[in-house]
């Protein structure tokens, strides 16, 4: 489900991301900073998988708490949760499947199930074929340079959310222009595009300048020059053989006038990171002077036009000789639905990059999860000793993640549970996992429901860290310095005994107490 969160300025975020959602928070607890951190640090390295991170740590730490109430020391529970975690990644490796040596059309399949399993759970869930196609269209169009920063995300509001289209190359909104833009041609083939840092307009002095003059027809010469200046450094542009013309600074009344009368388009305060999008794909490079351009750092394009979509204007760059960058250009209702729409987009956009660099896929739909509790629990039984309890419990903690699968599409979870340890206990059913359609269990690899190796070994050793850091503290000290914590609510808060906070007692002989 989403979450709708607002804050003090009256922001309002919907949304359904983890990593978002524990940015948003305004979280007091030591320990619950923790969990934030490590959906952040999910997000940065995999992209998706930042819900399960903080179930998986909640689950974990629910699971020890028992024993550690019982007077079990809390470095053994640690030991035994890092074996546990160490066996799993060899386990995930050992169940993953390659989808290497594959040809492109057919990688391509196999990506967009991946993606669709990712937008599955998301807003945009009702349209997931049509943008796991757009996503995985933009992440291979990149090639080799797969920086997250070359595919661009525009938002326009109005349409529906089939509207929204993918554009193999770079796109922009319509910067602001000046008079005599209007005049400019609007579509060009073939053209070649000049890139500056640097403004071209008639700048009042910044200091307040003084010059002094014996000659009143010395004023002239001096308004003159500064005309002349202006004038030198336009026709530089239009000599050097653009019919574009992008700055990054402001292109004024004057320039936008000057370039109009010569069939060529500018753009003036263009956003850096267009810029350079625009850079790479059209093979030119940013100038901050004018002088002496040569030919190898102009741009070149197939087509340049100006375009209209929704309310507003695109400058739409396509068939670029690099093509290493794509913009995708989303249209929804709401400004909230669009951007969860960017974030979902985001999260499956980031799983198609890591499965095209470590190309082995998992069963998802919680089937990963209950042959890896499976096999924890058979693992247990060869155990002497006090761990076995442990790496059961921490078995029994992997199943948090079908059984959310499970109460969040509304279906009984005890029920589909107990119908997948069957199938999972047979030795048979090790792709088995939920079926969100129906309530019952399904074959989830066969039916494509598909989650890349690395975000659930990612995840499993994240959330085995951040459970094992909260264990291995046994004293929550205040520091009578802070100011902020004087109060008594502020030092409840500090101790872990707020509500919810999982109130540990110091166990260390005659260590430090607090009541």
């Amino acid at each position: 489900m989403d979450k709708l969160i607002h804050d003090d300025k009256g922001t309002t975020t919907i949304s359904n991301d983890g990593a978002t959602i524990m940015k948003l928070l305004d979280i007091v607890h030591p320990a619950a900073k923790i969990l934030v951190d490590i959906a952040k640090s999910q997000d940065a390295e995999v992209g998706d998988g930042t819900t399960t991170v903080v179930l998986l740590t909640g689950e974990f730490l629910r699971e020890a708490k028992p024993f550690v109430e019982d007077g079990v020391h809390p470095q053994l529970i640690i030991r035994a949760f890092r074996i546990a975690a160490n066996l799993l990644v060899k386990k995930v490796r050992e169940l993953a499947m390659s989808i290497e040596g594959k040809s492109l059309e057919e990688k391509k399949t196999l990506l967009e199930k991946c993606a669709a399993t990712t937008l599955s759970s998301k807003l945009v869930g009702g349209e997931k074929e049509y943008f796991a196609k757009m996503v995985v269209d933009a992440v291979t169009t990149l090639g080799e340079d797969s920086r997250l920063s070359m595919i661009g995300m525009k938002k326009v509001q109005g349409g529906t959310m089939r509207d929204s289209f993918l554009v193999k190359g770079v796109a922009f909104k319509k910067t602001f222009s000046y008079a005599g833009f209007e005049q400019q041609p609007k579509k060009f083939e073939n053209p070649k595009i000049l890139l500056l840092n640097l403004e071209l307009e008639l700048k009042s002095e910044k200091e307040n300048a003084e010059v002094r003059l014996s000659d009143p027809a010395q004023y002239q010469s001096i308004v003159d020059a500064e005309w002349n200046i202006i004038y030198e450094k336009l026709d530089k542009c239009v000599k050097s053989g653009a019919k574009i013309v992008l700055s990054r600074l402001a292109i004024g009344d004057l320039g936008t006038q000057y370039f109009a009368d010569r069939d060529v388009f500018c753009a003036g305060r263009v956003m850096e990171e267009d810029l350079q999008r625009v850079a790479i794909a059209t093979g030119g490079s940013i100038q901050t002077t004018v002088n002496n351009i040569v030919p190898e750092v102009l741009g070149e394009c197939e087509i340049f036009e100006e375009r209209q979509v929704g309310n507003e204007r695109f400058n739409i760059f396509t068939g670029c000789p690099r093509g290493q960058t794509a913009t995708i250009v989303l249209r929804g209702g709401a400004d909230q639905f669009i951007e969860e729409a960017e974030r979902s987009l985001h999260d499956a956009i980031m799983i198609v990059r890591r499965a095209l660099k470590n190309s082995t896929v998992v069963a998802g739909g919680g089937a990963i999860d209950m042959e890896l509790s499976r096999y924890l629990r058979q693992h247990a039984r060869t155990i002497a000793g006090k761990s076995q309890l442990f790496i059961n419990s921490y078995a029994k903690a992997l199943e948090v993640i079908p059984r959310q699968l499970c109460e969040n599409a509304g279906f009984d979870a005890t029920d589909v549970l107990s119908k997948l340890r069957q199938k999972h206990g047979q030795g048979e059913g090790a792709l088995y996992g939920v079926d969100i359609n129906t309530g019952g269990i399904i074959d989830t690899y066969a039916n494509f429901v598909w989650e890349p190796a690395v975000v659930k070994i990612n995840a499993i050793t994240a959330a085995t860290e951040a459970a094992c850091l909260v264990l291995s503290v046994d004293e929550t000290i205040k520091n009578p310095k802070s100011e902020s914590a004087q109060g008594e609510g502020a030092a409840n808060a500090m101790a872990g005994r707020g509500r919810g906070g999982m109130a540990m007692r110091g166990r260390g002989g005659r260590g430090m107490r607090r009541r």
